[in-house]
């Protein structure tokens, strides 16, 4: 009925007069206009990767300018249609308001999270690892499994995914992958992902049907977005070429293409072989080194934090955050949450904002 609406309706004006505020929404249409005559002065392009951060900064504020003027008009629609088939009786119009409110709903929990990406960092680009646990081919399927989910949702939710290094399972699915996500707070989507995901399944690689229990662990990492965030001395890297493995031809397989680089001080070691091109594959392993010591920095201000709270342990690095049971029963829990979908199929196909949003709110700054 027309009449049930009403209320839901209205909470979504005072909660979307409450986003305007939150998300300063006329600041940010002032900020973008001063960018957007930034970008219009000489010699803008002159310095190239500080241009490329404006336009990122300007695309990020339009975006959610945009999305929050959208939901206003489509608010506004549907609450004229609902005044009316209510002045009309025309309840022939319930079904309308029910479909495009649900609709709308669904656009509001994405602009909410805009509220929370609180953390210094949740404004950059980031870098994805996703390592197959011990298991063989069942943990490397699963692997496989976590790859897809994640660039399902970067396809849903407009982020840009490119694969920095690959490498495959013995028989199925991968052992690692290496992804480089770009777009709107990726960072402030993707951290709360960071951690230990778990299935419980049949698995499909015994013959006797068991249940198996497989581990894949993700790392996240946000993009160095500064020159000023982190500094490299060149004396300091030890850079080794080296023939790719796995697929790619036979260009990749015998020329010296691939790049692995150590960092001294810190001992990290980064790799990529991704590329045909030694320079390609040396420039992203060189983003993949900035991303992990940068990441270093996120760590040691977690530390502090932690420190400052009186608390013990680390929260949220490297810890079991979720669960994926398909057998006995269909469930999606995430353990630091409780958040959690019987819909298994909606969330290995990219429906994870109910999970990040969780995260968000649980765990803020």
């Amino acid at each position: 009925m027309l009449a049930d609406w009403k209320g839901p309706i209205e909470k979504a004006q005072d909660k979307l007069q409450e986003l305007q505020k939150a998300l300063d929404i006329t600041g940010k249409e002032d900020e973008a206009a001063r960018l957007e005559a930034l970008t219009a002065e000489p010699g803008f392009w002159d310095d190239q990767e500080a241009a490329q951060g404006t336009l990122q900064k300007l695309t990020m504020l339009k975006a959610v300018i945009s999305n929050y003027h959208s939901l206003s008009e489509r608010l506004e629609d549907v609450h004229t249609l609902w005044e009316l088939g209510t002045e009309e009786g025309d309840e022939s119009l319930a079904k309308e308001v029910e479909h495009d409110f649900n609709a709308l709903s669904a656009d509001l929990e994405k602009l909410e999270i805009e509220v929370l990406f609180s953390g210094p960092y949740d404004d950059h680009n980031c870098i994805l690892s996703l390592h197959a646990g011990a298991g063989g081919t069942e943990a490397q399927d699963w692997a496989d499994m976590l790859y897809r989910m994640y660039t399902r949702f970067c396809e849903k939710n407009g982020f840009k995914c490119e694969v920095m290094d690959f490498l495959d399972g013995e028989e199925a699915g991968l052992k690692s992958v290496t992804l480089s996500i770009e777009g709107p707070h990726a960072y402030g989507h993707f951290r709360s992902e960071k951690g230990v995901h778990r299935l419980v399944r049949i698995s499909p690689f015994d013959a006797s049907a068991r249940r198996h229990t497989s581990f894949a662990s993700l790392d996240v990492m946000p993009q160095v977005q500064e020159d000023n965030e982190i500094t490299i001395n060149p004396d300091e890297l030890k850079i080794d070429t080296y023939r790719s493995g796995g697929a790619g031809g036979q260009h990749v397989n015998k020329t010296d293409s691939a790049v692995r680089i150590t960092h001294l001080p810190t001992g990290i070691v980064v790799q990529c072989q991704d590329e045909r091109s030694q320079f390609n594959n040396k420039d992203r392993a060189m983003k993949l080194l900035k991303a992990r010591l940068l990441e270093e920095k996120v760590k040691e201000r977690e530390r502090e934090l932690a420190a400052l709270k009186g608390e013990q342990t680390e929260i949220g690095w490297g810890n079991q955050i979720r669960s994926y049971v398909f057998q006995p029963y269909r469930l999606v829990k995430d353990h630091r949450t409780g958040v959690e979908s019987g819909n298994v199929d909606a969330v290995m196909d990219g429906d994870l904002l109910p999970f990040m949003s969780g995260y968000l709110k649980e765990f803020k700054g």
